[in-house]
């Protein structure tokens, strides 16, 4: 394999720091001019031999994992083997990637030698932005030689991919597992005892108890008074909807909104999973994306991973009128849909309003926005020019019109979730539990 000897920066220092001389000598002697191009000359032939004393490359590859999830940092490491490189000048390597992995496309890493080997290592550690699939399609490496005047180089074309998931480290967080493992869940799914429609049993009346729960038959057939206890409604319909459009595309935090509504869902359908219930995930944009069959057991909690790695980013105003009239179609009989979605423009508002409406006649609705913590602020501050006012008043009317969509959808009956991205999560959890202990979904 041939490896072309290029100059080095210091190369082009050096050359930049001869000029001035190379002028001097025109000027002040003229007859001694061919010492300048000897002089290049002599600068060329070092950087050649540099270069040769540089050494060959034996061996590069690139390590990476297979799999990685959204906002977590992977680590992407490059190895090299030379031979015959008495340099200690460490070796530079630059990957093209896909814009998943890093904004501008381009990793830099410097190799550090290996104590016991010839081997060279490096490695960065980007932070996937988006899921999906994220190609790294060339590798560039240099190596200097033992002067640092000239370096090799190759660049290859490379054939690898690392596939980005969705965000699952709540699903693997201590606080959720142990939550699951309290006297409500249980490792195995218990029944969950509390206000539901189906009756579990008969217990002895005690004070603090619900005065409508006593059983007044059971209680003269035993001259005692027994309490109903009626278990939370299992195999209930979940589905988890994903607004796709614009809005959700924006960044929260460093990552789109909809990347932090799909770890929120996750985290809770596997909840959901454990406490005996179907979910399933429906994705649309200006068409639906994706509707999942109904999952019923955690072992296949990978199928919802999978289908919500290949929810895709939209830059679209999302068609509420279409996807959630596709979705009642589907829909036999009654469920507690989640909808995750955020709006800007009142209009499009007011088309999603309309929708939810007619999605509220037959099933129970969760509607989960982030809060904009950003809009917020800006209404808030102190403005000091008029500019500063002008930012404030338009961010306060913006505020403004987002609480009378929010009041016009709990009038109809819908329950809202609006908090911080970082605490959606659980604040849908509780809800979905409060949700089923009163059996309104069945």
């Amino acid at each position: 394999m041939n490896f072309p000897i290029l100059p080095t920066g210091r190369t082009a220092w050096l050359a930049a720091l001869a000029a001035p001389i190379a002028l001097i000598i025109a000027a002040t002697a003229p007859d001694a001019w061919l010492i300048v191009p000897a002089a290049a000359v002599a600068l060329l032939v070092l950087v050649l031999l540099d270069g040769l004393l540089a050494g060959k490359l034996v061996d590069s590859r690139i390590i990476h994992p297979a799999d990685s999830e959204v906002g977590e940092p992977l680590k992407l490491g490059c190895l090299a083997e030379f031979a015959g490189r008495s340099s200690r000048a460490r070796p530079d390597v630059a990957l093209s990637v896909d814009t998943r992995l890093q904004p501008d496309g381009r990793i830099e890493m410097p190799l550090g030698q290996s104590a016991d080997s010839d081997s060279w290592y490096g490695e960065a550690k980007p932070v996937p932005i988006r899921r999906g699939t994220a190609p790294i399609t060339k590798m560039w490496l240099r190596w200097a030689g033992p002067l640092g005047l000239g370096a090799r180089q190759i660049s290859q074309e490379l054939d690898q991919e690392i596939r980005i998931w969705p965000d699952l480290s709540p699903v693997r967080s201590p606080e959720l597992q142990n939550y699951l493992r309290d006297a409500q869940f249980g490792l195995i799914a218990r029944r969950i005892r509390g206000e539901g429609t189906q009756f579990e049993a008969l217990s002895e009346y005690e004070a603090g108890m619900d005065r409508r729960r006593i059983d007044w038959k059971a209680s003269a057939r035993h001259t005692k008074l027994y309490a109903r206890e009626n278990e939370s409604e299992r195999n209930n319909q979940i589905i988890f909807a994903f607004d796709c459009g614009q809005a959700m595309c924006e960044p929260v935090d460093g990552l789109p909104r909809i990347d932090r509504a799909v770890t929120a869902a996750l985290t809770a359908s596997y909840v959901a999973l454990k406490g005996g219930d179907r979910v399933s995930l429906f994705g649309f944009a200006q068409r639906p994306e994706v509707m999942t069959p109904f999952v019923g057991d955690t072992r296949a909690f990978y199928q919802l991973q999978s289908a919500a790695a290949g929810l895709d980013y939209h830059a679209e105003e999302p068609n509420f009128t279409l996807a959630l009239a596709s979705l009642t179609a589907k829909l036999q009989r009654r469920s507690l849909i989640i909808l995750f979605t955020d709006f800007t423009d009142p209009t499009g508002a007011e088309m999603m309003i309309e929708s939810v409406g007619r999605l509220v006649e037959k099933h129970l609705v969760l509607f989960v926005t982030i809060e904009d913590q950003e809009l917020s602020e800006l209404a808030d501050t102190q403005p000091n020019t008029l500019d500063d006012l002008a930012v404030a008043v338009t961010a306060d009317t913006l505020a403004k019109q987002r609480a009378v969509v929010l009041q016009r959808l709990r009038q109809m009956g819908v329950d809202i979730i609006e908090a911080p991205w970082d605490q959606i999560g659980y604040r849908l959890i509780d809800s979905y539990l409060n949700i089923k202990r009163s059996g309104a979904i069945g």
